[in-house]
């Protein structure tokens, strides 16, 4: 490092301490192998992802694979990422060895036996998930296998080590043991409305999430009276057989156990699927494609009831009702107490955000790069209540090069606006604390 460098930095280290901000290191740690972070149960290596320039580096984001930070000591760890490779375990390793690829999880875990590699440390941040917020607050975890063959690269042993690690995490990072903060890549939402059919949809619906959050202790069971407000979906993986689709390769997929319930417009199977708007246009129906998560709902995550018919139960879904079926004396949903959100009286549509970044007033006067958060499109009308409340860590870590010279570099900036997670469909989201109501229903 230069003088200049060394200068530079320790005048942003002033000015982040002055404001309140942090600042991280902008330069991996020694050259030294590290220890994997991992339970001694797992056994886990080490191989460490790419961290190189690749590029001009006058070019910001000419770099890979993952970026230098001191987390929790600048941001808390929040969530813990599930995922799918969509590659064998030998070809996801080479990829984030591989700094043109710009993509990287903290952990692998290999189907055949769960062995655990560690290819990023838990203090920096990975590029895994699609929407930076997630990725700055989140550790990722990908899984040897292919969404559409889950049945095959799902294997007990890969259940049992990412579970492992799991609780492990969580117990280090005081990470909630419940499925607004235990993702899927499927559960990551957007940053922006347009960004929504870009996100990914793994692990998908083969993932028997029953089963896995059973191995973190956290098995579904009733809280709450027969005929509850809240629910948690609990079909029994075995039997839920679901004939999917494989759109990408516009094959049928044979029916299969699955995490996935279908969603419906109306109280009948002869209905329309349910459709994401932010997928589909207004007026188009969803689709079985096993990436369609808008028109199904997983296991293991929760919805408010809003309306009940014989052998159906209709949940407020992205806004709108969609139906699903509940035929009498097979399990499907098991009653739940829990927080829910709801507009505050007076407001008919409340704006549902994929982030909880700091608000412009929130960074310094010369900062010019600040990243504030946009509406996804989704609201929440009046009347409507969904599953959530838990506070959502508001900041930006702000890190466009390899190092700090760049002035801010590598700098959490931390938010005043308060946020809370909220479950409006398949994927999280964010609401302004100011416009709901946390309310807890037994």
């Amino acid at each position: 490092m230069t003088s200049k460098q060394r200068l530079t930095r320790a005048l942003a280290a002033a000015t982040a301490g002055f404001l309140g901000l942090a600042l991280a290191p902008a330069t991996p740690a020694a050259a030294a192998t590290p220890r994997a972070e991992c339970p001694r149960v797992l056994r886990c290596d080490w191989v460490p992802a790419a961290y190189q320039q690749t590029g001009d580096p006058a070019d910001k984001e000419t770099y890979g694979n993952y970026d230098v930070s001191d987390r929790p000591a600048t941001n808390k760890i929040k969530y813990i990422v599930l995922h799918d490779t969509e590659e064998t375990y030998a070809t996801t390793l080479k990829i984030f060895q591989d700094p043109k690829r710009a993509a990287s999880a903290h952990y692998v875990v290999r189907s055949s036996d769960g062995h655990v590699t560690q290819m990023v440390k838990t203090k920096d941040v990975a590029w895994q998930a699609g929407n930076w917020y997630i990725n700055s607050d989140s550790i990722g975890i990908e899984q040897e296998g292919y969404a559409t063959e889950g049945a095959t690269w799902f294997t007990p042993a890969m259940y049992r080590s990412t579970a492992a690690l799991v609780r492990y995490l969580a117990a280090k990072y005081d990470i909630p043991l419940d499925r607004q903060h235990i993702l899927g890549h499927d559960n990551v939402p957007p940053t922006s409305a347009g960004g929504t059919a870009a996100m990914h949809w793994d692990p998908g619906p083969y993932w028997d999430w029953n089963h896995f959050m059973s191995l973190l202790g956290r098995p579904t069971e009733p809280t709450a009276r027969p005929g509850s407000s809240l629910v948690t979906i609990n079909p029994v993986f075995k039997d839920n057989l679901q004939a999917l689709r494989d759109c990408e390769k516009n094959i049928d997929l044979p029916a299969g156990p699955s995490s996935a319930v279908p969603l419906y417009t109306q109280p009948s199977t002869g209905a329309p699927l349910f459709a994401d708007p932010g997928l589909h246009p207004p007026g188009q129906s969803g689709t079985t494609c096993a990436s369609d998560w808008g028109s199904k709902i997983s296991a293991t995550q929760q919805a408010v009831v809003a309306e009940r018919k014989p052998g159906w139960t209709a949940i407020w879904w992205y806004g709108q009702e969609a139906w699903f079926q509940t035929p009498a004396g097979t399990r499907v949903t098991t009653p739940t107490a829990g927080y829910v959100v709801r507009p505050k009286a007076g407001l008919t549509d409340v704006p549902v955000y994929g982030t909880a970044y700091p608000a412009a007033t929130d960074y310094p006067a010369d900062f010019t790069a600040p990243r504030v958060s946009a509406p996804l499109g989704y609201t929440i009308k009046a009347g409507q209540s969904y599953p959530g409340g838990g506070q959502a860590p508001a900041g930006y870590f702000y890190a466009p090069t390899i190092d700090s010279s760049y002035p801010y570099d590598h700098t959490y900036f931390p938010g005043s606006t308060r946020y809370v997670t909220v479950q409006i469909g398949h994927r999280i989201a964010f609401v302004k604390a100011s416009d709901v109501d946390v309310v807890r229903l037994r």
